[in-house]
């Protein structure tokens, strides 16, 4: 308990921070559409986002390095809150993509210097705890960022002014910690052919993770526009999507630890392509059923990365897993940079469905390619446990580390 309370300032920074980043894809979704953007400009915006999103994963542990942990948090801190409160300045689709780079490039930036402190501070024996806390917090976090959307007015001055004051009020718990600040690691080095070495079809679980989670929340309210519902309705209809994904977490944590993982990929894309048909239908059936797909939508989808990590990390060694765990966020990045604007092209070529159809396509690819991967390598007899991986920053694979290592070494 003393430890997570000497935490607490850094994730009272986390759900600030959550709040802000959090809010500003929806909300720029749906100021958008009220300024008249077109839905590929407004796919473009969340684009936008994961490119600056991998570029702060990149930069992040070199400022780290250069000024410190509070003076890099800082930098990024106002990178994401300029971002922010330009936006009403420049009403320019191609002037608020950049300022969402800032967005995406203030997210891994800052979660890099939390998780670079966390890592450095915890024990072998307060690291499962830690995480379990960390990982409270970012889903809770991301839960309520979902929820602002429906008192936030698109296209104004003051929804924009109220998500920057968020970010900027992410510095304060932070800066004003009394926690040493701990030695700058090593950058992990980015090799993604390693993700594809340990397991191809981890790889390919991954961009599909990307292409479903990406598209849905940056592209996610242009859908539930086209279908009827009000910004409050459409603040709903995302949340019901990431507590989905917050509620399959300890099932398909059962499972993966239980049974072939490769399966549970293949039965999980399966059920996502049924969760998709759902989704689509119950446009018909009023708020209620749109809300219920949703969240069956996020059961079904938002686990599959971390499926895949422990999957990737049955076949890695313990001096590989860090530099495995960023080479599969850059995969997961490199999905979610396409994902959105392409998402877009095909809502306004095609209509809302579009956005199902296209990540039922995907999934079907995964599990074609799941029932051809099965046949050409078998499982690994030594499996590490799941547990559920944030897309956060490169620097969480430090955190996660011991937590597989444990289990592999006390397998029998």
């Amino acid at each position: 308990m003393r430890l997570l309370i000497s935490f607490a300032a850094l994730f009272l920074s986390v759900i600030l921070l959550q709040l802000s980043s959090g809010g500003v894809g929806p909300l720029d979704v749906l100021s958008g559409v009220k300024i008249g953007f077109s839905k590929q400009e407004i796919g473009l915006l969340g684009s936008a986002h994961f490119v600056g999103f991998f570029i702060g994963c990149w930069w992040a542990p070199r400022l780290m390095g250069s000024v410190g942990h509070s003076r890099a948090f800082a930098a990024f801190t106002a990178s994401g809150a300029i971002g922010l409160m330009a936006h009403m300045l420049v009403l320019d689709p191609y002037a608020w993509a950049l300022m969402r780079v800032a967005s995406g490039l203030c997210v891994a930036g800052c979660y890099t210097v939390v998780e670079a402190w966390l890592n450095a501070k915890v024990t072998n024996e307060t690291r499962g705890r830690t995480m379990g806390a960390y990982r409270v917090v970012d889903m809770s976090g991301s839960l309520a960022a979902q929820m602002i959307i429906g008192i936030l007015a698109p296209a104004s001055y003051v929804s924009y002014n109220l998500l920057a004051i968020l970010c900027c009020a992410a510095l304060i718990p932070l800066t004003l910690s009394t926690l040493p600040q701990p030695e700058t690691p090593a950058q992990p080095r980015l090799r993604p052919r390693l993700a594809i070495a340990r397991s191809p079809l981890a790889v390919a679980a991954v961009v599909v993770a990307a292409l479903s989670s990406a598209s849905f929340r940056m592209v996610g309210p242009i859908y539930g526009q086209e279908v009827g519902l009000s910004a409050g309705q459409i603040a709903w209809f995302l949340s019901a999507f990431v507590l989905g994904g917050a509620l399959a977490q300890f099932p398909i944590g059962w499972l993966a630890d239980k049974f072939d993982r490769r399966w549970v990929l293949i039965w999980m894309s399966a059920a996502s392509i049924v969760s998709c048909a759902v989704t689509v239908m119950s446009a018909g059936f009023g708020t209620q059923a749109i809300f219920f797909a949703a969240t069956f939508f996020g059961l079904t989808t938002f686990p599959i990365y971390s499926v895949a990590a422990a999957h990737a990390h049955d076949f890695a060694t313990s001096e590989e897993r860090v530099e495995l765990s960023a080479a599969l966020m850059f995969w997961f990045a490199v999905g979610a940079i396409f994902a959105p604007y392409l998402a877009s092209v095909l809502i306004d070529n095609y209509g809302p469905a579009a956005l199902f159809t296209m990540i039922s396509v995907g999934h079907g690819v995964l599990v074609i390619f799941g029932l051809t991967r099965m046949r050409a390598r078998p499982t690994a007899r030594k499996r590490t446990p799941y547990v559920y991986a944030p897309r956060t920053s490169f620097t969480i694979g430090r955190l996660m580390r011991r937590q597989r290592d444990g289990s592999n070494n006390n397998a029998p």
